[in-house]
């Protein structure tokens, strides 16, 4: 019974997402989106299995969602796949997940979507306490996708609000004093613009649009200085479970709305 219904369903599901593409494709897009990837250790205690083992569910979802943004033509977006505070996980998740970031990366370096599409590859966030082989793994991805003119995809690891802030803020006072500027100078001086353009994504514009999965309404550190006017949407599906028809609702959410910027 269960079977039936299901395969009565998928006519159904695909008539609605073909509605909803059509409604949506219309309209206005993010020029960049934020992803943050929230719910994949759930997903897999759901399923009785090891919550690393969620992990690879949330890579290949990464892949689909990659494709709708394409799709899409939306022109930079960030996923947020590792933060500064995942470093205190457990020894067996954390060296999951690095194994997983050195095969994904080797992998995406030849991926046909990534390089028919030019999709310019950026890894931000510190680099600190990731192993060797990690970080050569990104820079060879890095270095692979630098003449990309594509789609900028930025992949947030080592990666927190408050550490991109500092940084930034470090970066300016060392700029300065290798100017010969005083800390009086620098404080008389000292605009939002001097800050964005040490953050790492600078050069890129803000973030229109932050979609978060799993339920949890919170940024959680999430791009702080760049979201100051972004759009939100929180999702209640958990991140292995996010479908196309999630994706477009989310944009025709965002089309709907009045972007203001505090006028």
């Amino acid at each position: 019974m269960l079977r039936r219904l299901l395969a009565l369903s998928r006519p159904l599901y695909w008539l609605y997402e073909r509605r909803l593409l059509r409604e949506v494709k219309g309209g206005p897009m993010p020029k960049h989106l934020g992803l943050i990837l929230d719910g994949n250790r759930r997903y897999a205690r759901a399923l009785g299995l090891s919550p690393t083992k969620g992990h690879e569910f949330g890579v290949q979802k990464a892949y689909e969602v990659l494709e709708w943004c394409l799709e899409m033509g939306i022109k930079t977006v960030t996923v947020w796949v590792f933060s500064t505070d995942n470093f205190k996980r457990s020894p067996e998740e954390v060296e999951t997940l690095m194994r997983l970031f050195v095969q994904e990366a080797e992998r995406m370096a030849e991926d046909h979507r990534i390089l028919e599409n030019q999709v310019q590859v950026r890894v931000i966030g510190r680099r600190e306490g990731f192993s060797e082989e990690v970080l050569r793994a990104l820079e060879r991805l890095e270095e692979s996708t630098r003449h990309h003119r594509g789609m900028v995809l930025n992949i947030a690891m080592g990666y927190g609000g408050r550490e991109e802030i500092v940084d930034a803020v470090r970066r300016l006072l060392l700029e300065a004093e290798a100017k010969g500027l005083s800390p009086k100078e620098v404080a008389e001086a000292l605009a939002p613009e001097d800050i964005a353009r040490h953050l790492y994504t600078a050069g890129l514009p803000d973030p229109d649009f932050i979609v978060r999965t799993s339920g949890e309404v919170r940024l959680s550190g999430f791009l702080l200085w760049q979201s100051a006017y972004s759009e939100f949407y929180f999702a209640d599906v958990l991140w292995p479970e996010f479908r196309k028809i999630d994706f477009l609702r989310a944009l025709r959410s965002y089309q709907a709305r009045e972007r203001r910027f505090g006028r």
